[in-house]
């Protein structure tokens, strides 16, 4: 038997020293760039200890990008997952053209946010676009949905919202799949409403979908960049910016590839914060199934 010990790792040599190159290796050299202050050309990486981090938290435009993460967060989290969850309330039903309800809130899934922000720059357009045209049927003014500081961050998580709401659908599609009929039926027979089953019996059938629909939620809206980039670069004058296109900016555009590490860091850490909950919950479950 020891003899065999080493065929488990040969099996794992690939996809550990995959795992090490294109993630443990770039994750503790950005936490090494974020104590120096390397403008990404030069040879000389020039140690200065914390300054970025003290920097940081007196950048106006960081923090500008940190409440805008925890508004996606609030967006996805609070919004986006009870919405999907009421329309697989809405779609566990046997109806008519049931499938194709199904499969038209699916389709969002199966686009990237980089498309989303096209086809959604398109209904933001500001002259011509589908959703201004729509408020001037209904005899209201136009919006400028993607230059005005005060809204832009809200529309690009109702961007966003329309891919979100599918994934939180999907997850609870599934989720509702488990919840034992019998145990309906028989809180219907007991003489408890729609409410009353859905909060007693249905809702805590759905723990496991709902830790999961909240997490990766949560870190979906920490790691929010592609539509952001599409429809506004992080303007008008940061007012949309969020921590990974800040860390962009400044690392690319600005060659503060140090000053960006700090901001990737501290990213990571919030982020780390989130899937270290998700996987104690799910250890959790694990363990007590056995």
């Amino acid at each position: 038997m020891r003899s065999k010990r080493w065929v488990p790792w040969a099996f794992l040599a690939l996809p550990l020293t995959m795992y090490s190159i294109w993630v443990i290796y770039p994750l503790i050299s950005t936490l090494l760039l974020s104590f120096t202050s390397w403008d990404g050309v030069s040879m000389s990486k020039d140690i200065i200890g914390l300054d970025n981090f003290r920097e940081l938290f007196r950048d106006p435009y960081f923090i500008v990008s940190l409440i805008n993460n925890i508004k996606w967060l609030i967006g996805f989290a609070v919004v986006c997952v009870p919405a999907g969850l009421g329309i697989a309330l809405l779609l566990d039903q046997n109806f008519r053209g049931n499938k194709l309800y199904k499969t038209l809130v699916y389709l969002p899934m199966t686009l990237s946010f980089v498309v989303i922000g096209q086809i959604w720059s398109w209904i933001l357009e500001p002259k011509s676009g589908v959703l201004n045209s729509f408020l001037a049927l209904l005899g209201f003014k136009g919006v400028s949905w993607l230059s005005d500081p005060s809204i832009v961050t809200y529309s690009l998580i109702m961007a966003a919202s329309w891919r979100q709401i599918s994934y939180a659908m999907v997850l609870f599609l599934a989720g509702l799949k488990g919840v034992p009929r019998e145990l309906v039926e028989a809180a219907t027979v007991d003489g408890a409403g729609p409410w009353k089953r859905f909060w007693n019996v249905v809702l805590p059938m759905l723990k496991p979908a709902t830790v999961v629909a909240v997490t990766v939620s949560v870190i979906d809206s920490l790691r929010a960049f592609d539509i952001v980039y599409v429809l506004t670069r992080g303007g008008p004058f940061y007012s949309s910016s969020v921590m990974a296109n800040y860390m962009y900016i400044k690392a690319f555009n600005n060659y503060r590839m140090g000053y960006g590490s700090s901001i990737a860091t501290i990213q990571f850490l919030i982020t780390l914060v989130f899937i270290v909950v998700y996987m104690r919950n799910v250890l959790k479950k694990e363990v007590g199934s056995e």
